[in-house]
């Protein structure tokens, strides 16, 4: 496993997703991931799957140290008093005194963000997290965001694979010494059909999600959550640590990236950096 250290704090860098994942799969599919080896389980709110996530970790038998637990606020309760009770509503489902990391899962401009942040500190402050962050947040929310926190933010989670360039956000993240952590990592399958990566993954006997992967991970500070409804690709998406890619390699794989490469762009969505 790869590793990313946070002020102390060691994430293990490819973690399991879980969007789209219903309380019963998702229960199924933590407690499979358990097994294969992932100790980075990521969900939210909006996934409406936190009450099965929690009892896939229960069945896993991991203790509670052994694992690093992603959850994510929606943003309708950004309000203070909604985020402090939509939080301790999540930890009731989760089945758990506390998260590793709690994120703002979208930004919301119809609340100030200096009362969400703010929030946001209080629930850390409360022990209900250890590390909190961001996701889905361009460059200029991101700086707003560090400004305005008295906790350090840890993480912002973005869509990320390789047809979009994700230059600017990871420069300002590495600056405010934040991770990077790459949902869609696939690009919705879009990789399986690449010329470039099925010929780079046939140099590594490795398939193209797996050279995507570790693509992703051999980058400085980037860490990703595929999803998976399937134990055989969940286990195929954690056989990334017995190969390196290239320099080249590398270069090839981020020259893929296009202008129109952004498949998650909902109406609420902020001004991103790779807007026209």
């Amino acid at each position: 496993m790869i590793y990313r250290n946070w002020q102390g704090v060691e994430i293990p860098a490819l973690g399991f997703g879980t969007y789209e994942l219903n309380n019963d799969d998702a229960a199924t599919m933590i407690t499979e991931a358990a097994e294969i080896g992932y100790r980075h389980f990521d969900t939210a709110q909006m996934y409406h799957n936190e009450e099965g996530v929690g009892r896939g970790l229960k069945a896993s038998g991991l203790a509670r140290d052994d694992y690093f637990l992603t959850t994510k606020i929606w943003f309708d309760q950004f309000q203070s008093g909604d985020l402090q009770t939509s939080v301790v509503e999540s930890l009731r489902k989760l089945d758990l005194d506390h998260v590793d990391l709690l994120l703002l899962h979208w930004p919301n401009d119809d609340v100030p963000l200096e009362e969400t942040i703010a929030a946001l500190n209080e629930v850390k402050n409360l022990g209900m997290t250890r590390l909190i962050g961001i996701s889905n947040f361009p460059t200029a929310l991101i700086e707003k965001a560090v400004s305005l926190s008295d906790a350090a933010l840890t993480v912002n989670q973005v869509e990320y694979h390789p047809y979009l360039d994700q230059t600017k956000v990871l420069k300002s993240l590495r600056d405010r010494d934040m991770l990077l952590t790459a949902y869609c990592p696939i690009a919705r399958g879009k990789v399986l059909t690449d010329p470039t990566l099925i010929k780079i993954g046939k140099k590594h006997d490795k398939s193209p999600v797996q050279v995507t992967l570790r693509w992703l991970l051999q980058q400085d500070s980037v860490m990703a959550i595929p999803k998976s409804g399937s134990p055989k690709n969940a286990a195929a998406n954690f056989d990334i640590f017995d190969f390196e890619l290239s320099a080249d390699d590398m270069a090839a794989i981020s020259a893929l990236a296009k202008p129109d490469g952004r498949l998650i762009d909902p109406e609420f969505a902020p001004k991103w950096d790779d807007a026209a």
